[in-house]
């Protein structure tokens, strides 16, 4: 059993992109269970039939190392004290095969996107605003690198507290915090979200 590690503000939190110099350490924040079902952040990615069959003889995990090793761009690394304790998927929205078929989140405008379909906190750190944290380096990240709209598609719970598996698309309160603004309210607990960077 893990304890819960206290973040120490004199260690700040790092976000950098998964890259072939920090694969081990993405390995490591995602585990035997590649996050959670041997999804290994292909979910979004693939059509539903070759995400289920790379959930076997780790293809979901070859799938996203071939992504990473290629130089494509798949999301980025919260680091603290050296060690990846969070991660979100950003990447251009076209490049997530299952927004293309969402019928509550399709495009709004011809706007060029980077899309967060999704984020992973370790165990270790949840509830210490890790999140936040996670997204205000994003959009440092994504300013340095000139990418203009930042979009994601949070849950807003429908009960007081919503079980660590169902968090995965990120809450919608973490991305207020961050400065997000909603967009489109095609879904009522699924809002689409922006973050325009002048």
């Amino acid at each position: 059993m893990t304890t819960k590690k206290q973040l120490d503000s004199a260690s700040p939190i790092t976000i950098e992109p998964l890259t072939k110099k920090n694969w081990e350490k993405f390995l490591a924040l995602f585990g035997e269970k590649g996050a959670c079902g041997n999804c290994w952040c292909m979910y979004y990615r693939l059509n539903k039939s070759d995400f289920q069959e790379g959930k076997f003889d780790e293809g979901n995990k070859q799938a996203m190392k071939e992504l990473v090793f290629s130089n494509q761009p798949t999301g980025v690394l919260a680091l603290y004290d050296g060690r990846a304790i969070a991660w979100c998927a950003f990447a251009p929205r076209e490049d997530f095969a299952k927004l293309k078929k969402s019928r509550v989140h399709k495009p709004i405008d011809e706007k060029k996107v980077w899309s967060v379909p999704c984020t992973f906190i370790h165990k270790d750190f949840r509830r210490q605003g890790v999140s936040v944290a996670l997204l205000k380096g994003l959009i440092e990240y994504a300013k340095n690198v000139n990418i203009k709209i930042i979009e994601a598609y949070p849950t807003i719970p429908t009960q007081e507290k919503l079980p660590d598996s169902f968090a995965w698309i990120g809450l919608y309160k973490s991305f207020e915090r961050a400065g997000f603004k909603i967009v489109d309210r095609t879904s009522k607990h699924r809002p689409m979200v922006r973050f325009v960077l002048s």
